[in-house]
């Protein structure tokens, strides 16, 4: 293999797939990047065997080839050289040379032929969306993602497809976050499929505002196309939660305030809250709002609010992190709360925009 690229050129793809390779690594093959370079395109690709980033770019080749370099040397190499650089690759016995001006580097490689990739998901069906709607389902949701659960189909996001529409929800099985697009023009078959946190998180990463992607949905394994970018992902193989259970169907309560108000209120008072279980206590009666939080020191934090509220007096208590998540995913002025007792879940939504709802359990306090 040999080639001749600017620094930026190089620099692009390595960047692109950085992410998806952990520092400890119990197959030393992880820790590197699989560099194919052939019909003057240069193929990046890197994996943690859960999620496979594979990045392309255009570059006059002088031979090609395959071989695997330590992933993190490479991409600090060359970010460490200066801008606009020529950067020369090329292969000699079982070592890869880079050069650029006077410096060079000699970095160990390991053959291609081990180096663990997907090839052919055997897609189910084929989506197409814009890149700022999926950017939007999992930017809405993908805080309520478990983390560490032992109930592994909680670490990570439902992907629900319907003929009409796809939805994106999370849940940690203290709250839950859903958002959903409609699928104009596209007639899918129904499917649901969990994709893992760390997939989740890269997805959210490389989506940007423009264009459109490419998604194919295996029975194991998601896939997408990103601009030069194609992303993969295993699934999670467990049955998710029947999360349309825990949507309060029938709220008795409808409590209506300026959203920026209530997240002040809320991040005062949970300066005070107890470390442990963020706890703090809503009071409602007559359109005021008096938020309270203590903790185990005897220190007592109260936030009064005048809201629009239709309901009896009532007295809940909620995690704030919960609260505080959910409101910073309303885009609009006012944010809704709609309850029905003491001992019911609250659901969160921005008035007319059902397309988006949060709920949170209450705690006990």
């Amino acid at each position: 293999m040999k080639f001749t690229a600017q620094r930026e050129t190089l620099l692009r793809p390595l960047q692109a797939v950085a992410g998806v390779v952990e520092r400890r690594q119990t197959m030393p093959i992880l820790a590197n990047f699989l560099l194919v370079a052939k019909d003057n395109q240069l193929s990046v690709t890197a994996t943690d065997l859960e999620v496979e980033l594979v990045a392309t770019t255009e570059l006059d080749l002088d031979t090609g080839g395959e071989i695997t370099v330590p992933g993190r040397k490479l991409l600090d190499i060359c970010r460490a050289l200066p801008e606009g650089a020529k950067v020369s690759v090329s292969t000699t016995g079982d070592r890869l040379v880079v050069k650029s001006g006077r410096s060079r580097f000699t970095l160990s490689t390991l053959a291609a032929s081990d180096f663990p990739s997907v090839e052919d998901i055997q897609p189910q069906q084929t989506l197409k969306l814009a890149q700022r709607d999926c950017k939007r389902l999992l930017d809405k949701t993908h805080f309520a993602m478990a983390h560490q659960d032992v109930r592994y189909y909680l670490n990570g996001l439902l992907l629900d497809v319907s003929d009409a529409w796809v939805r994106a929800v999370a849940t940690d099985g203290h709250r839950l976050a859903l958002c959903e697009m409609p699928l104009d023009g596209q007639k899918p078959t129904a499917q649901q499929v969990i994709v893992p946190r760390k997939g989740v998180l890269e997805l959210q990463r490389l989506l940007g505002d423009e264009g459109d992607i490419d998604i194919a949905i295996g029975s194991n394994h998601i896939r997408m196309q990103v601009g030069s970018i194609r992303f993969t992902s295993k699934l999670v193989d467990g049955r998710f939660p029947e999360y349309d259970r825990v949507i309060p169907s029938k709220p008795r309560f409808n409590l209506a305030t300026d959203c920026d108000a209530l997240k002040h209120a809320l991040q005062r008072a949970a300066i005070l809250s107890n470390e442990k279980y963020r706890g703090i206590r809503f009071g409602l009666a007559d359109n005021l709002l008096r938020i309270q939080a203590h903790n185990p020191e005897q220190e007592e934090a109260e936030e009064e609010l005048e809201v629009e509220y239709d309901g009896d007096a009532i007295e809940i208590g909620f995690n704030v992190n919960y609260l505080l998540d959910a409101l910073g995913s309303v885009e609009g002025d006012k944010a809704e709360i709609l309850l029905t007792d003491t001992n019911s879940s609250c659901l969160i939504q921005e008035p007319g925009m059902e397309h988006c709802k949060y709920v949170v359990m209450p705690m006990r306090l």
